[in-house]
């Protein structure tokens, strides 16, 4: 049994910050890579970031420079520190997890419709301009 919690999101202004968390229970073991991807009305979902069990980390270009992804693997939370925010990262972020050995580069470009991708419930980040 496995379940993704995640939360953080909310209203900034543009330029802003926010921290998403994402609490993984159950097997966590299963896990070889954690990530976020995100999604809006008219938008396809999306790979954000992602860090695989070494600690190797991926970025999207849209978000390199500006987001941070980190895990506390004693804990077993995911984190996505989010500075300078635009209005075009407005979308349904949602923690993710793999239990497929791909390059985690791959799993965020190429993973967001894979079949045995674990799934948080998603939580709203709103940028205003």
């Amino acid at each position: 049994q496995v379940q993704l919690m995640d939360s953080g999101g909310g209203s900034v202004e543009a330029g802003g910050s926010l921290r998403l968390s994402c609490v993984a229970s159950g097997f966590t073991s299963r896990f070889y890579s954690m990530g976020w991807f995100r999604q809006s009305p008219q938008t396809e979902r999306e790979g954000v970031a992602g860090i695989d069990l070494n600690g190797t980390t991926y970025y999207a270009d849209s978000v390199k420079g500006r987001f941070t992804i980190s895990k506390d693997n004693a804990k077993n939370i995911l984190y996505l520190d989010m500075d300078n925010l635009k209005p075009e990262d407005t979308a349904m972020y949602y923690c993710a997890a793999s239990p497929e050995k791909w390059a985690v580069s791959v799993w965020i470009k190429y993973g967001e419709d894979f079949i045995d991708n674990y799934w948080g419930q998603g939580t709203q980040v709103t940028v205003s301009s």
